[in-house]
């Protein structure tokens, strides 16, 4: 999609190539890189080849993800497996919040991805429901930085678009109706307290999926952009000894 305004310093994309297993990794809803940064530059130290996607319409303006649709964020996490696969032999995949929705359509897709990692995951968001029916209301409060760390912020809209809630709850439909075509192993994290997801939607993707090797970890001093909060160090350190035990897995 065409974006009409610059990229915020900070929401740039990143990427490092390291050796030949690789891992795609994308932020969530209104949100950016900036979110997923520290969690991608412990991939980097480990030495694998990293791909921190920006989805189209974020990390501009509100205007330019008003005018992108989900498969534009589609054709985001697609563009950013394709630049791995150029690289790489073992490819996995993370995500944030919506982020985690598009790895899960990622793995439907791409059977071949080795693992997931899915932290506080969207399928099911009731609460935005009602702006189905809001069509001359354009946009509505953020939802971004929901962090129990005190001081630290995350980098998103300071507004959300009604137009792009309504490309987003389909958008999870479809995923949720497709979960037991996912048979990848997955490693979730889910926050107990979530003031943007609803936590049981990691149980409703656990339960759905087809997938032999599953592992859940609660996260209990976090809030949804668990990423940035005091859980941090705790998902890199599961993350990290994850993805080495699915890379042979029989999926």
């Amino acid at each position: 999609m065409q974006e009409n305004y610059p990229v915020l310093p900070g929401a740039e994309p990143f990427y490092n190539e390291g050796g030949r297993t690789g891992i795609l990794i994308s932020h969530g809803f209104t949100g950016t890189t900036q979110s997923m940064r520290a969690f991608g530059q412990a991939f980097i130290e480990d030495g694998y080849t990293v791909c921190g996607v920006r989805l189209a319409g974020h990390g501009t303006d509100p205007e330019d993800m008003e005018k992108s649709t989900s498969e534009d964020w589609i054709a985001s996490v697609e563009e950013g497996l394709h630049w791995l696969r150029e690289r790489c032999d073992t490819i996995y995949a993370a995500g944030l919040s919506m982020g985690g929705t598009l790895v899960l359509h990622l793995a439907e897709h791409h059977p071949d991805i080795q693992g997931i990692i899915l932290i506080n995951p969207a399928v099911e968001v009731p609460e935005m429901e009602p702006v189905l029916q809001m069509e001359e209301v354009r946009f509505l409060d953020a939802i971004g930085s929901d962090i129990k760390k005190p001081g630290v912020e995350e980098l998103a809209y300071d507004k959300t678009p009604t137009t792009s809630i309504r490309e987003l709850l389909p958008l999870m439909d479809r995923v949720k109706q497709h979960l037991p075509e996912v048979r990848t192993p997955a490693l979730f994290f889910v926050s107990e307290e979530d003031h943007v997801v609803p936590p049981y939607n990691t149980d409703l993707i656990m339960e759905g999926i087809s997938s032999k090797q599953k592992e859940k970890h609660l996260l209990g001093e976090s809030y949804h952009v668990a990423t940035l909060d005091h859980d941090l160090p705790f998902i890199i350190e599961k993350s990290r000894r994850f993805l080495p035990s699915v890379s042979d897995s029989v999926k």
